[in-house]
């Protein structure tokens, strides 16, 4: 464990004054938050990838089409 002196905005020391187990609790946001963080940018780098892959993607949907349309033609 490791003690932290942080420095906050008034109205949310006046809040978190109001929680019994403040440290507990900033925990709890932090990994919350860090998590979301990670989840944004894995979100964002596959988007990037589709994107990058897009072109690839429709030229062997193409050729899918024409070689499952040629027996019903």
């Amino acid at each position: 464990m490791r003690r932290l002196n942080i420095t906050i905005p008034d109205d949310l020391a006046k809040e978190l004054e109001k929680i019994p187990n403040k440290s507990k609790f900033i925990t709890e946001v932090l990994r919350k938050e860090i998590s979301m963080l990670k989840l944004r940018e894995l979100d964002n780098l596959l988007v990037e990838g589709y994107k990058r892959t897009k072109d690839e993607d429709e030229i062997i949907n193409e050729e899918w089409e024409k070689i499952t349309l040629e027996g019903w033609v």
